[in-house]
């Protein structure tokens, strides 16, 4: 699956509006699968900054809430331990709770993102932990669009 992506921003980037779309490709894509279940355009998933994402990811599981899994190879991937550097938790913390991390130019972040909320595949939120970065977790796309499509294929989507 595939998708094209646009972003809009305000003025200093603490607003981000990414636009996306489906691209032609030979499997559904996760914004095609969106489009289906919501009945057309909408807003996919929200971001919500925390200053602890440890204690926000433990506090929301604990009520609940699921998060898309991160296969462990994603943590034990050298060219991850030497883009990131040092950050405030240690990896194995991440890991632990499927948390991932991103560096920039700018600083780093913390991210992770919640399976859909409700009973159709639609609508999910995304957690951030920002030290600096202004990005998306550029780094972290390949691993999220992955755990999305394991996610479509349990649903028989995909």
């Amino acid at each position: 699956s595939a998708l094209m992506s646009k972003v809009v921003a305000n003025g200093n980037h603490r607003v981000k509006f990414p636009l996306n779309e489906p691209a032609i490709a030979k499997k559904k894509s996760q914004i095609d699968e969106f489009l289906e279940f919501y009945g057309g355009p909408g807003a996919q998933h929200l971001a919500l900054a925390t200053n602890d994402i440890l204690r926000t990811v433990d506090a929301m599981r604990a009520e609940g809430v699921e998060f898309l899994a991160t296969p462990d190879s994603y943590y034990e991937d050298p060219e991850l331990r030497e883009r990131i550097g040092k950050v405030r938790v240690p990896v194995e913390e991440l890991q632990k709770r499927g948390i991932l991390v991103d560096r920039d130019e700018d600083g780093y972040l913390l991210q992770i993102f919640t399976k859909p909320i409700g009973d159709r595949p639609t609508v999910f939120f995304e957690l951030i932990e920002r030290h600096g970065s202004l990005g998306f977790g550029k780094g972290n796309f390949r691993a999220l669009f992955e755990a999305i499509e394991r996610e479509q294929e349990t649903r028989g989507n995909l």
